[in-house]
């Protein structure tokens, strides 16, 4: 008795032509009634399932158009390209400036994340910290971790700006850009940083485009005011100070 053949190029065409399928769709596709089946096939071609809608839909990598945060949406169906939902969670909250408070995190996925969160911390994945009187989820890393809680208080508690302030008034825009013609190129780079801090995601290119900066020299800033890893500038103009005794003049 011949065993039965399958052909992975079934399942390829099929998502060319819908983009996402569910396993009945593709099991009906591939002609088996058997799950372990299709993934086997799935595996050859490269696959990733949905972390919204429970993993019911699945899509090939080479079809998914993963923003720059790693996410793509098809039909409301969204994927990631760190995998399920707690895959996703983690690597989102670790690669954040300044962590995510649970709705925040929520907003940027689009589905309910509060369980996938406090299992996070529970197994140690990530770490919660409260601020402003509500839990913030932070990297496991202990540097990292002070990083992004020092992100917190430079933003006031706050990641992202608030909708009343979503567009900068044109008087705000001229006293942000006068002051900035004020400072030296080093200031200038750090205050550049503090103010994407404000913006949260996507601060470095709007300050960036307002300053006529390039968006590595505000992401630059940014990253310095985090770490510290910066010279502080003399007080003192070079010369200036008690003038150092003569040698003779000692006593």
């Amino acid at each position: 008795m011949m065993t039965a053949r399958y052909h992975s190029e079934a399942l390829r065409k099929l998502f060319y032509e819908q983009k996402i399928a569910t396993m009945d769709q593709l099991k009906k596709a591939l002609g088996t009634n058997v799950d372990v089946t299709v993934f086997r096939k799935l595996k050859e071609l490269s696959y990733c399932s949905s972390y919204s809608h429970r993993g019911r839909y699945y899509t090939l990598k080479e079809i998914a158009v993963f923003d720059e945060l790693g996410l793509w949406c098809y039909r409301s169906v969204w994927f990631s390209k760190y995998g399920t939902l707690l895959q996703t969670a983690q690597a989102l909250v670790e690669t954040s400036e300044a962590g995510y408070y649970t709705s925040e995190l929520g907003s940027i996925l689009h589905v309910r994340v509060k369980d996938a969160l406090r299992t996070l911390a529970k197994r140690g994945s990530l770490i919660r910290k409260q601020v402003s009187g509500k839990w913030l989820y932070c990297a496991s890393d202990s540097r990292r971790c002070k990083q992004q809680l020092l992100a917190r208080r430079l933003t006031g508690g706050v990641n992202g700006i608030s909708d009343q302030a979503e567009v900068l008034s044109n008087e705000l825009k001229a006293a942000i850009i006068i002051f900035f013609s004020l400072l030296d190129e080093k200031q200038r780079r750090l205050y550049a940083g503090l103010e994407s801090f404000k913006w949260g995601h996507g601060g470095d290119r709007r300050i960036a485009s307002l300053l006529g900066l390039d968006e590595k020299t505000v992401a630059r800033g940014r990253k310095e005011l985090l770490t510290g890893d910066f010279e502080p500038k003399q007080v003192r103009k070079s010369g200036g100070g008690r003038k150092p005794l003569k040698k003779g003049l000692q006593k």
